[in-house]
């Protein structure tokens, strides 16, 4: 394999909505720069990308995929993830491993939700960003007010650097050139809008373009960099990847224009935790120390776990020592891959900039940091903003004593994606497993059964309410249990304080005089603690309160931790009953694309599900986004709800906003279910 140094490398990540081509044009890549023979076909299931079972099945990514291209003495290693909102996790852990976020942009839909969130994300991650504007050939694009759009949306900064001739046929640069013929657009006028946008980031440029009325385009390369490093501009390419149109280009635009890791902005590394946590600048130099960052963990049926990661300083070589985290313990590197889709290619070495893959280290995590020497340990990669998985099913087996081959899936598959999660709730003794969407979860059942061969059972599970107080109140209670010998004596008085919504719990200690002696002060917030996990109205967990123990007796002899722990525990419940307990509902973020014909009735639908409608925004023609605030416990089939309304053309993304009251109606009723369930576990 070809060897490349840090400055002949690219790093990018195609990101975007759904449907927008990005596995499409990752293939037109590959052909063009002679990496695979032919393009192949999402819908045949033939692409480098999208090898999954489950990919081909779907007729979308699911998973991120990592491939390289080699193109003028450059070598880009391109990300290509998916787009639709449920798989939106695997497109922000790719972040950390490029310096450029390519925004593919679908010509028939124009801005789409996921556009603007990538756009946002891959800003605040301080990544160059450019956007590729595909099927420009398609019927019925109007790329000039698609043009327009983008600038009104994301800033005056995006600019051309190419532009569609000949109808869509081929692009023109207008980065190099100032003459030409375009669809649309004049060329002269771009190339002077491209140029001027970036001197302005460079005093000397300026001067010159000023006293001369022109510069040569290639003299600006360290100007372009520091524009793109800013944000100062983010260039447009146009491309289809259908019929080849502009492809090459794009090839050229990666190779000659795209910052090295060098050039780009250093990685978001901070060494310490919590409050002493410091910055730690990288050296994407290949003699330091090694450091790179795992964005991805695969595990894959012939190969085993396998371990994705950017090399960011140093050089990884077979039979280096590496550890992962703040192990003491390292593992050696047996074989490095670099990675052509579900192909491992075999290399020697891996420089900054570089992007490979080791294999069967159990020890290595998604977003955990390799490196060679303790003088790197406690350093980690700015933790990403996933979106918090809302969507659950209560999972069960459907045979018997499968239940540790189901944890041991689960655990795979938590491993590989940060936007899932399982827990186990012990108060409805449910297994629940939630994603960000109902295709999300459904995939994860398929995969279930097609890899991991176990199915499971599933239904609805309860809402995840919480409990709290709403005024201030005291508590007492004395434990005393004589039954001849040694006894049992604790006696606790503490007070109950409201806190604000996601303040969590906080428990004080106020005794004075030793009436509690300290080692007998765990076993009262254990006593507390109890409760917390049982609730006090509908058996939900109780969160937003504080609680203070501020008097109290013991005995020399009979005092035990039991005794303090039940006295804990009867003087929160005397308390809890006077402080006005009240049942917490979560309420989510709504965001729904949809047709905008659609938009009256969704909005209806809404407000009849206790929801409130937050705003609205037109996305294009024919589509619109509504955004609202809802209750979590209305949603329960809203997918189906959607396709029903919107004839399958509506998509939604949910985030938890934040807990409120639930109507005094809807706690009678979880208070009364509640009593019930006690009263028939006391009967059995």
């Amino acid at each position: 394999m070809a060897k490349f140094g840090t400055e002949a490398l690219r790093t990018v990540a195609l990101v975007g909505h759904g449907a927008s081509g990005k596995t499409t044009l990752t293939e037109a890549l590959l052909q063009k720069a002679g990496m695979i023979q032919s393009a192949g076909s999402v819908e045949r299931g033939t692409t480098v990308c999208d090898f999954d079972p489950l990919e081909k099945q779907f007729q979308h990514s699911l998973r991120s995929s990592v491939v390289h291209l080699d193109h003028a003495d450059t070598r880009t290693h391109l990300i290509d993830t998916p787009g639709y909102p449920d798989f939106i996790g695997q497109a922000i852990g790719a972040l950390d491993a490029v310096e450029t976020a390519a925004i593919v942009v679908n010509a028939q839909n124009g801005i789409e939700m996921i556009t603007r969130r990538m756009m946002d994300w891959a800003g605040r991650r301080r990544l160059c960003r450019m956007l590729v504007v595909n099927k420009i050939d398609a019927e019925n694009v109007d790329l000039p007010a698609l043009l327009a759009a983008l600038q009104e949306t994301f800033g005056k900064e995006c600019l051309p650097i190419n532009l569609p001739a000949e109808r869509g046929a081929r692009v023109i640069d207008c980065f190099a050139n100032d003459a030409g013929e375009a669809d649309f657009l004049s060329v002269g006028e771009v190339h002077k809008m491209v140029l001027e946008q970036i001197v302005e980031v460079d005093e000397a440029a300026m001067e010159k373009y000023l006293e001369q009325g022109d510069v040569d385009p290639a003299s600006l390369h360290a100007p372009l960099e520091k524009a793109l490093r800013e944000g100062h501009i983010i260039p447009v390419c146009f491309v289809s990847a259908r019929t080849g149109a502009g492809v090459r280009d794009l090839l050229e635009v990666f190779a000659r224009h795209l910052p090295h890791p060098g050039e780009g902005n250093p990685p978001l590394f901070y060494r310490g935790e919590g409050e002493a946590a410091r910055e730690f600048a990288s050296v994407p130099d290949p003699k330091k120390h090694v450091l790179a960052h795992v964005f991805k963990v695969l595990n894959d049926p012939y190969v085993g776990k396998l371990g994705i990661f950017r090399v960011h300083q140093g050089t990884v070589t077979k039979d280096t020592q590496l550890f992962v985290g703040e192990g003491r313990k390292p593992f050696k590197v047996g074989h490095l891959f670099v990675l052509q889709g579900k192909e491992h290619v075999e290399t020697n070495e891996a420089v900054p900039g570089d992007i490979a893959a080791v294999a069967k280290v159990d020890e290595i995590a998604f977003d955990c940091v390799l490196h060679d020497s303790h003088d790197e340990d406690h350093i980690h990669m700015r933790a990403l903003e996933f979106p918090t998985p809302m969507y659950g099913l209560a999972i069960e087996p459907k045979k018997r004593g499968d239940e540790q081959k189901i944890s041991e899936a689960f655990h795979k598959i938590a491993a590989e994606d940060p936007t899932f999660q399982v827990d186990h709730d012990p108060s409805t003794h449910e297994t629940v497993i939630r994603g960000l969407g109902d295709l999300h979860v459904r995939s994860i059942l398929e995969r279930m059964g097609t890899q991991y061969k176990v199915e499971v059972n599933t239904r609805p599970p309860r809402i995840p309410f919480r409990e709290t107080i709403t005024a201030r109140a005291e508590g007492h209670a004395r434990h005393k249990k004589q039954t001849g010998g040694a006894g049992q004596f604790g006696e606790v008085y503490l007070r109950v304080e409201p806190l604000a919504r996601g303040a969590g719990f906080e428990f004080l200690d106020q005794s004075k005089g030793g009436v509690i002696p300290n080692q007998f002060i765990p076993a009262v917030e254990k006593g507390v603690q109890q409760v917390l996990a049982a609730g006090a109205v509908a058996g939900y967990p109780m969160q937003d309160l504080r609680v203070i123990v501020y008097d109290g007796k013991h005995h020399p002899v009979d005092s035990k931790e039991v005794a303090f722990v039940s006295a804990g525990r009867k003087a929160f419940l005397d308390a809890l009953e006077k402080a006005r307990p009240i049942v917490l509902e979560p309420i989510v973020n709504i965001e729904i694309v949809c047709p905008e014909h659609c938009m009256g009735d969704l909005a209806g639908d809404l407000s009849g599900k206790r929801g409130q409608i937050t705003g609205t925004d037109s996305l294009g023609p024919g589509t619109s986004a509504i955004r609202g605030l809802v209750p979590l416990s209305e949603l329960n089939g809203y997918a189906n709800r959607l396709k029903s309304v919107t004839g399958g053309q509506g998509s939604y993304s949910m985030t938890l906003a934040h807990y409120e009251a639930v109507p005094p109606n809807v706690q009678a009723q979880l208070a009364a279910e509640y009593k019930a369930a006690r009263g028939q576990e006391a009967e059995e």
